[in-house]
């Protein structure tokens, strides 16, 4: 029986909110609030009314529009960074690196599971650090290029993340339903049963 304390299953449950709502602003940001998309609505709404702008007045007027919504995700990113560092902590509990003991042990499906989640960390601490430098590329001395490079393989590395959500979902699912009955009652009461 695994019992996980009670701080790891805070942050457990405190980083799946973080990382789902940081994928939602993605989301949005790719699909509803996408500049290009709605500076196109706005320049055709406003010309039926006889309102005419500029396309660069339309792009800004879209940017403005999911401005607020950009925001939570900056804010996401900044949690996100902080409970990468509670995650690290944790690492040196009994709770925080039971799954990482005995590897010897281990079946090979369960040894893949162990080096997905030490991937999906690695790749959390890179999304953390690139996001960092790219809102902060002006303090730090780098040029909108640079930046502007770094944003691209920030994008490019956050679809580990839009894989490992599902897969780890599905994973759960399956885990519960054979072997490891009451994997999910455990990350919420501590006791696995």
């Amino acid at each position: 029986m695994k019992k996980w304390r009670l701080d790891f299953r805070i942050w457990h449950w405190i980083h799946a909110v973080v990382v789902l709502g940081l994928l939602g602003t993605v989301f949005l940001r790719k699909t509803f609030l996408s500049w290009r998309t709605n500076s196109e609505l706005l320049t055709q709404k406003l010309a039926e009314i006889d309102v005419e702008v500029t396309s660069e007045q339309a792009k800004v007027l879209a940017k403005a529009i999911r401005a607020p919504m950009w925001e939570w995700h900056i804010i996401l990113g900044y949690t996100l960074t902080a409970l990468i560092v509670w995650r690290i902590i944790l690492f040196f509990t009994e709770s925080g690196k039971q799954n990482y003991l005995n590897n010897k042990e281990d079946t090979l499906h369960k040894k893949m599971v162990k080096w997905g989640y030490i991937m999906i960390y690695m790749v959390l601490v890179f999304m953390s650090v690139s996001g960092l430098t790219i809102h902060f590329h002006e303090f730090l001395g780098l040029s909108k290029a640079i930046a502007h490079d770094i944003k691209e393989i920030h994008e490019l590395v956050f679809n580990a993340i839009l894989i490992f959500v599902p897969l780890h979902i599905v994973g759960i699912v399956i885990a519960e339903n054979r072997a490891e009955r009451g994997i999910i009652s455990a990350m919420v009461h501590g006791n696995r049963k």
